[in-house]
């Protein structure tokens, strides 16, 4: 074999002679062409452009045609776009507009991205660099939470936050108040927490496992200069850790702001906190008299996700793959 031939790459077959059906799935999806996954991210992306054509459009040009039809002459003459639709839905005439909602959204949203980053680096790091008694099976704990459903303990949840959670001694018969009833239900605080504590045990894994891949030489370097776990943590750890942190935020906030279910349960009928998600769901109105409103409604809320994706896309992308070459 000369210096310019390549040893042929063999490939495992099963006993008939035919590859394993996970070897061929894997080598049909290396064969895709790049062109075709283009094709898929414009059909993807044809929804969100149908929206955006529709949010100008009357209620009477969007019932009776497709938005391909937008620039196309009627009977009328040309259909030229509107702003009433963004009007109506932003600074309607009567009740509350979609304004005030996306501050509460953009306040739970930020906040509630916040909170599980500060709690989560502290805890990822003692998980990953401090030495104490039962640190495995506190982390196995915390990541087991993953699997806990949250549909099953937003109830449980709402209980504690308007009630409190009181535990009754058998034998003794004598009632103590774990949690004392803090009155936080229909509150954008109960959300928060609620976002938190569900964040939580993805967060930690997540940075636990890029925090316990850094090099050992600069954290043993700073025992020895004398840095306290703090200083370690402030100087070392937050700085080298920013991407995975970024690619997290990205996460936590696209969640949280497009949240419905958590903010509707933990905020019930008080609309002056409820976020632009439900309130955009209740713009069409009793019988669909208002359903034009939707588009625009949809697409005002999806503007923020939209600019925070792109404007910290490379810190995603550096987050996601942070960690997956070593050497």
């Amino acid at each position: 074999m000369t210096a310019t031939q390549e040893k042929p790459t063999t490939t495992a077959t099963t006993g008939n002679g035919k590859r394993p059906l996970g070897n061929r799935i894997y080598g049909f999806l290396r064969s895709v062409p790049t062109w075709a996954l283009w094709i898929l991210v414009i059909l993807w992306t044809i929804p969100t452009f149908s929206l955006f054509v529709n949010s100008f459009r009357e209620r009477d040009a969007q019932r009776s045609s497709g938005f391909w039809n937008a620039w196309q002459d009627n009977a009328n003459g040309f259909e030229f776009p509107t702003l009433n639709n963004y009007q109506e839905v932003l600074f309607p005439d009567v009740g509350a507009g979609l304004g005030n909602a996306l501050l509460n959204s953009a306040s739970i949203a930020i906040v509630a991205t916040i909170i599980p980053i500060a709690i989560a680096a502290f805890a990822a790091y003692a998980f990953a660099w401090i030495e104490f008694r039962g640190r495995e099976w506190i982390f196995i704990a915390t990541v087991a939470l993953l699997a806990v459903p949250t549909q099953v303990s937003l109830i449980p949840l709402l209980t504690a936050y308007s009630q409190g959670v009181h535990m009754t001694i058998p034998f003794i018969e004598r009632t103590i108040t774990l949690i004392p009833d803090a009155n936080l239900a229909g509150s954008i605080p109960a959300v928060w927490l609620t976002h938190t504590g569900f964040a939580l045990p993805f967060a930690i894994f997540l940075l636990h496992n890029y925090i316990a891949g850094l090099p050992k030489d600069i954290f043993e370097s700073a025992y020895i200069d004398g840095a306290d776990h703090f200083k370690i943590f402030r100087k070392l750890v937050v700085p080298l850790s920013m991407p995975v942190l970024a690619a997290f935020a990205i996460f936590q906030f696209l969640w949280t702001w497009n949240d419905y279910l958590i903010a509707l349960t933990m905020i019930g009928g008080n609309r002056e906190a409820l976020p632009a998600t439900i309130v955009v769901a209740s713009l069409a109105g009793e019988f669909g008299a208002r359903e034009h409103l939707l588009t625009a409604g949809a697409f005002v809320i999806t503007i923020v996700p939209l600019i925070v994706f792109f404007a910290l896309q490379r810190f995603f992308v550096r987050g996601v793959t942070a960690g997956s070459v070593k050497g």
